[in-house]
């Protein structure tokens, strides 16, 4: 059996794990390929040289929104950001999107940002990771406006409304640790509506560590207890929920 965590930030240079050690103790759980996911422009770089150290890992670049104001007046780092889009394992741009629940960056610096990373994925033939929180209606319109855009929403916690609406454009929904200690129901309900051929695990380590294990450093590994949860909540064997999210994965980001 295999698993693919999609959405992992191991790479951060504050990560309280050995990055080495965690990778074996992801494959004795089955937890056989990981993405590491880019945030800021450093961090995609470090994603890289992740990926570039480890054959079963593969980095995204993204300037996440909570840092869009750090980057949407320098276009030296934005120039910078693109060239990183050529580089070997790379293989989606994210995570990218809109958070209106911080607003560390005004709705209008995001949206900038947001577009300047669907410019990049669409010239260069890429999936992307969207991070949205409290900002699915302006994600929708935005996305609207580019047509034939693969990707995933990540971490989906939203209802079953805009569940549907995400269907429709095709897009694949991670899901991860947050829905085995969710108190509310309908996240569970929307857990179990997901299509199996557009669902994707993933651990977003070191954050949301999935219930019994919450109070530790989340790791790749617990890719595992969420696809068990979700086998149990589904009613679907742990065999089909591995061999639907790996393959769903491998199609998305094109993993070799």
């Amino acid at each position: 059996m295999e698993l693919i965590d999609t959405h992992c930030h191991i790479h951060f240079p504050d990560y309280e794990l050995d990055p080495d050690e965690v990778i074996k103790s992801a494959k004795t759980t089955g937890v056989k390929k990981l993405l590491c996911v880019g945030c800021t422009l450093l961090d995609s770089h470090l994603a890289i040289d992740m990926a570039g150290r480890h054959e079963n890992i593969w980095a995204t670049i993204g300037l996440h929104p909570h840092e869009a104001k750090e980057y949407v007046n320098d276009s030296n780092a934005l120039q910078e950001f693109r060239s990183l889009a050529d580089k070997p394992k790379v293989v989606a741009i994210g995570e990218t999107g809109l958070d209106y629940h911080y607003k560390h960056s005004s709705k209008e610096v995001q949206k900038k940002i947001f577009k300047y990373q669907l410019d990049l994925a669409v010239e260069h033939k890429l999936p992307l990771i969207f991070h949205v929180r409290d900002a699915f209606d302006d994600f929708l319109t935005i996305l609207a406006q580019y047509k034939g855009v693969r990707g995933v929403v990540h971490s989906f916690t939203a209802d079953r409304r805009v569940l549907d609406k995400i269907l429709d454009t095709g897009l694949y929904v991670g899901l991860n640790g947050i829905i085995t200690f969710a108190k509310n129901k309908e996240l569970l309900e929307v857990a179990k509506a997901v299509p199996l051929d557009k669902l994707l695990l993933e651990t977003d380590a070191p954050f949301l560590t999935p219930s019994p294990y919450r109070g530790k450093v989340c790791e790749p590994k617990y890719t595992r207890v969420t696809a068990e949860f979700l086998a149990e909540l589904r009613g679907e064997k742990l065999e089909k929920i591995a061999s639907a999210t790996t393959k769903n994965a491998q199609k998305l980001f094109n993993l070799g």
